[in-house]
């Protein structure tokens, strides 16, 4: 069975994530006044709510992604020339960097917080010889 992932972000400012996804090259699908779906891949899209709307579907109190990380949302790319695009163009759209590119044999790895301290990076990992 195949599932579609849904992964929800709370944001302070729905214009300005919507602006900065797409300055990443991601596309949008559908919107409201108070959410917007950013498309990732055919399975899996992340829904930007506003703070209030998101709180409205939380069981706990939202937290606050420049203080804490409930989780790394990490986007597969085929290169590492995939990887420095999307995060230079992160960087140039307003995001901070986050921690240094690993580059180990096995993956390379980037990372960076969007404007609103949600934790991403972008990842390739190699390929195995033989």
């Amino acid at each position: 069975m195949s599932y579609t992932l849904f992964v929800n972000l709370p944001v302070k400012d729905l214009s300005r994530s919507k602006d900065f996804f797409t300055a990443l090259g991601l596309t949008h699908f559908g919107a409201s006044e108070d959410m917007a779906s950013v498309v990732i891949s055919e399975q899996t899209q992340v829904m930007l709510l506003t703070e209030p709307t998101f709180a409205g579907y939380s069981r706990t109190e939202v937290a606050d992604p420049t203080k804490t990380t409930q989780a790394i949302l990490v986007l597969g790319l085929e290169n590492p020339q995939q990887v420095d695009e999307l995060v230079d163009k992160a960087i140039a759209a307003g995001a901070e960097p986050v921690g240094e590119p690993v580059n180990d044999g096995y993956r390379y790895q980037r990372g960076f917080a969007d404007l609103d301290g949600h934790h991403w990076a972008a990842l390739c990992l190699a390929t195995p010889a033989g």
